[in-house]
């Protein structure tokens, strides 16, 4: 069998089936892309394969199908080249086999860009979430997308309005890879008032569906694209979701793929954040709230380690017990004599004569006429 018979098999396939096409996948495996092709064709094929195939097995035009790929700038990327991103699909096809049928792997994925896929998703971070997202769902995701940018990792999304279009440009800002990943044919731009934003996205990264050219966006498909955004990340960051939302759905699919999943949280009273705060209450997602925390989660062990979040210093905080404890009887404006501050603070007279002296070496007292005075104003 040639490349181009393979190619040409795996695109009749893709058209005939809709996505997750569990039999016709299982049959694909047991026979070959080509041999499954021509049975399929000729309608000998078990009733689990014809019942996904018999609507459309006659639509027999995958050369035409390539050609409308290529007219678009996409490229048909199947199992058997060399760019197949076998491994960031491995938790498909274990998930597939521990009987998961919604986590079918796709036969196929249609591709627009010039970057390598395999590549791209060496480190990949997906981010996903509201699209009727806040100003602060916005600023969170286009700022990870950055920093996730400038760290060299790809932001992995979905190309909708909000959560996905902020973290993709936030990506793009930094000058790194994004990957956006559609649910619908690869020659459409949806939704239509980002088609300027997937142009650059192809430009700097890629777009992907396994949706064959000239298919239009279904509600149904949204939810069977999520299981590739949440298998082609190492893990998936939820920015904002509501109760019930997509959002929530890829998280759900990250979570049985044993991706990590993350969370941030946001104001208990954001609706837009309820989502998030169950998935963190319930012990199924890690609370993250920078690019630092999703790079230390899921990034290289030992190169990707958050910085430490040292709290403020304060000039007292090297001070012993007793010392701490005549510092805080000193007051800023009224001098005070030595036995005035030992009943104040109840430390023996002798100790704070001895400990006042030390305190003004560290400019934490003076001494005036008046008496002893802190060195600030607390």
């Amino acid at each position: 069998m040639t490349e181009d018979e393979v190619r040409l098999a795996r695109a009749y396939l893709l058209r005939v089936a809709e996505p997750p096409a569990t039999a016709l996948t299982l049959f694909v495996a047991q026979h070959g892309p080509v041999d499954a092709a021509k049975l399929v064709r000729a309608g000998t094929v078990p009733d689990a394969v014809l019942n996904e195939t018999s609507a459309r097995r006659h639509i027999d035009n995958p050369a035409q199908d390539l050609a409308e790929g290529a007219k678009a700038g996409a490229r048909l990327l199947i199992p058997e080249d060399e760019d197949w991103p076998a491994w960031a699909l491995l938790p498909l096809d274990n998930a597939f086999a521990r009987g998961l049928r919604w986590a079918c792997p796709p036969l196929g994925l249609w591709v627009r860009g010039a970057a390598s896929l395999t590549d791209s998703l060496e480190r990949a971070v997906s981010v996903v979430g509201a699209r009727s997202a806040t100003g602060y769902g916005d600023q969170v995701a286009a700022d990870l997308g950055y920093g996730l940018g400038t760290r060299g990792m790809t932001v992995v999304s979905g190309a909708a309005y909000g959560i996905d279009g902020a973290a993709h440009r936030g990506a793009l800002g930094a000058e790194g890879r994004t990957i956006a990943i559609l649910a619908c044919g690869i020659d459409k731009n949806y939704p239509v008032a980002h088609a300027q934003l997937l142009e650059r996205i192809t430009k700097q990264g890629l777009v992907i569906t396994e949706y064959p050219p000239r298919t239009t966006p279904a509600k149904h498909r949204f939810l069977v694209r999520n299981r590739l955004i949440a298998a082609m990340g190492a893990g998936t960051v939820v920015v904002e979701a509501g109760r019930r939302s997509g959002a929530r759905n890829t998280a759900a699919s990250a979570a049985a793929l044993g991706r990590v999943l993350m969370a941030i949280p946001g104001p208990v009273t954001s609706a837009m954040s309820i989502g998030c705060h169950e998935l963190i209450r319930d012990g199924l997602a890690t609370l993250v709230c920078s690019h630092d925390d999703v790079a230390e989660t899921v990034g290289l062990f030992g190169d990707d380690l958050a910085p430490n979040r040292a709290s403020v210093s304060r000039p007292t905080d090297g001070l012993e017990a007793d010392a701490l404890r005549v510092h805080e009887a000193l007051t800023f404006r009224e001098g005070q004599s030595a036995e005035q501050i030992a009943e104040a603070s109840g430390i023996p007279l002798a100790k704070v004569r001895a400990i006042l002296p030390a305190l003004e070496l560290s400019d934490l007292a003076t001494r005036a006429p008046t008496g002893w005075h802190s060195a600030t104003s607390k």
